[in-house]
């Protein structure tokens, strides 16, 4: 199974099938309008801008599950991020990432990448520290843990990365440079 297996639905309301996509690297990302993260939005866009030419898109998957951060509908959600952050980068519908409701893309990259922790920087310690609080038992499964979780995907539709949310888009560029080179 790979990525092209799976499919989403546009912002727009448009069915995509991620076979769309066959031959690019992805970076998948769930995302939220209104989290201390939602300034990754012009990383992100940046990283898109720099590298889409060479082969490479960004699709973010708008989230509410995480302290009800993403509570727009669809048109705020895309108007939000084009005003804001002048996202022109892929949107999906609003979707669940984490628990049953998770949509099945986001299952399958939860099975192909594991949760490795934080880091150890002082906010990462922070952001663990309330992480652990609110999942318990859960913290160390393999699940999204908040908003702003990225997925790096190679050109040939296998999960390559895993990147939790306190890493900056930008600390991703090496990464994406090697797969494109590939």
């Amino acid at each position: 199974m790979r990525i092209y297996d799976f499919d989403y639905t546009s912002i727009e309301g448009r069915p995509v099938q991620l076979s769309e996509h066959k031959g690019k690297v992805l970076l998948i990302v769930n995302t939220a309008s209104k989290c201390g993260f939602t300034p990754q939005y012009r990383g992100l866009q940046s990283l898109y801008d720099t590298y889409r030419d060479q082969g490479f898109e960004v699709i973010g998957f708008p989230c509410n599950q995480f302290m009800d951060q993403e509570p727009g509908s669809e048109d705020e959600i895309a108007e939000f991020c084009s005003v804001k952050y002048g996202v022109t980068f892929p949107l999906s519908q609003k979707v669940d990432v984490r628990g049953e409701s998770a949509i099945p893309l986001f299952q399958y990259l939860t099975s192909q990448q594991r949760f490795a922790g934080l880091g150890k920087s002082v906010k990462a310690k922070a952001m663990e520290v309330m992480l652990r609080a609110k999942y318990k038992d859960g913290y160390s499964d393999d699940q999204i843990k908040w908003n702003f979780t990225k997925f790096l995907i190679d050109r040939e539709g296998r999960v390559a990365g895993r990147y939790e949310p306190n890493v900056e888009p930008e600390a991703i560029a090496a990464d994406i440079e090697e797969l494109l080179a590939q």
